[in-house]
């Protein structure tokens, strides 16, 4: 998974790295080697955040100034790693307008974010459909294949074993993967900016808690993209629920399972890390702030520990936040958050263990109020956070920088 291309790096990108260390480049693609990422040849670890609505954004010149802006703030702050949206099916803003119809406008605003990441030393983990209702998502996909005659789809979970919707998400991963950048001129399966394809957002398949249909689906189309670009990373998505393959580990689980099984699944050959999401708020919800963070440091602790001994894959704590919308909310207690999974990653990486590094949701810029879930984080208003951000990402950027044998 090692590939030549290399990120053309000019005068004003250096003199941001020697004035911000923690910005890592890199110029060649990201591979693993046991449960490390790894750069030619050294270990690399993440700081980061998630902003699913870049691509949005950047389709209207109005707004995406917004993405510049927030990536400016975050390279200053030493993040090194965005995770984003590729996807967006059917409604009012639409990448795809319907099966293999795409809108122009907005993949050129998917080009500005691939092209302005670069510039600002950051890298993307990119997602290729949600879970969910919003942007469209598998409901938008199997609705599709009713409407050109698959008539018999009684649930949306039929996205993952209909024919007809596999074969619209084949075809949608390879024209996004085949894309040229209309900005840089690269293809999108040969641009190192790009450090990881996400096959979903936390895919769920609750009409199936045995786990067989979502596997078959995941060995299938990690295969498919696999076979069009063997230079990115590859992950799933997953939240990081247990199932059956060991039914032990399910006593992790927030009490309740969803189809997914966080080691079978992180088991298929053509997936090179892991990822797990967290919001105990949600999934612990009438739990004390005790037993949440009780839930908190046991969920993380034994998802970095199978990566480790059973998967020996690299893991991502790849979402998670804390929702002003929550009782007893306060800025104080979201940093306090943010720092003991801060805390949690680092020693892991220190240690050479599984953890790699964090994308916490959200980022978001000045003035998108509308968009907002609870969990938002705008950088410029909160600089206590961002404080607690830009210590993580010292931290990290020793290990970046430290000599290894």
């Amino acid at each position: 998974m090692s590939g030549s291309t290399g990120v053309v790096i000019n005068g004003d990108y250096k003199a941001r790295i020697r004035s911000c260390p923690s910005v890592v480049s890199y110029g060649s693609f990201a591979e693993t080697r046991t449960h490390q990422f790894m750069v030619d040849g050294k270990p690399i670890y993440f700081n980061g955040f998630n902003a699913y609505w870049l691509m949005c954004m950047a389709s209207d010149p109005s707004t995406k100034t917004k993405v510049s802006d927030v990536f400016q703030e975050a390279s200053k702050l030493g993040m090194n790693v965005v995770r984003t949206w590729a996807f967006s099916d059917g409604g009012s803003k639409p990448l795809q307008t319907s099966p293999g119809v795409y809108n122009e406008d907005m993949f050129k605003g998917l080009d500005f974010v691939i092209s302005e990441a670069k510039k600002h030393g950051l890298h993307l983990i990119l997602s290729l459909v949600n879970n969910w209702d919003d942007f469209g998502g598998k409901k938008q996909y199997v609705q599709w294949a009713r409407d050109h005659g698959s008539q018999y789809l009684n649930s949306d979970d039929e996205f993952f074993s209909n024919v007809v919707v596999k074969g619209y998400y084949k075809n949608n991963v390879k024209r996004i993967l085949t894309r040229i950048n209309s900005i840089t001129g690269v293809a999108y399966k040969d641009d190192p900016t790009i450090f990881a394809w996400e096959l979903m957002n936390e895919p769920r398949c609750q009409s199936d808690l045995s786990g067989k249909t979502l596997q078959e689906w995941i060995v299938e189309m990690a295969a498919e993209i696999k076979s069009i670009d063997k230079n990115h990373l590859l992950e799933i998505g997953l939240e990081g629920f247990y199932g059956e393959s060991m039914p032990d580990k399910k006593q992790n689980n927030p009490g309740y399972e969803v189809g997914t099984d966080f080691i079978s699944n992180n088991r298929v050959n053509n997936v090179d890390f892991a990822t797990i999401h967290l919001y105990p708020d949600q999934w612990v919800s009438g739990g004390s702030d005790e037993a949440q963070a009780e839930f908190v440091e046991k969920w993380i602790k034994a998802h970095i520990e199978d990566c480790q001994l059973v998967l020996r894959k690299p893991l991502l704590i790849a979402e998670f936040g804390k929702s002003s919308w929550s009782t007893g909310y306060t800025v104080k207690a979201r940093d306090d958050y943010f720092e003991k999974i801060f805390n949690m990653a680092y020693e892991s990486a220190k240690k050479d263990g599984s953890c790699s590094g964090t994308t916490f949701w959200q980022v978001m810029a000045e003035g998108m109020e509308n968009w907002g879930d609870g969990y938002q984080v705008v950088l410029d208003q909160s600089p206590s956070t961002a404080a607690v951000i830009s210590q993580q990402s010292q931290k990290i950027s020793s290990l970046n920088l430290m000599p290894k044998e």
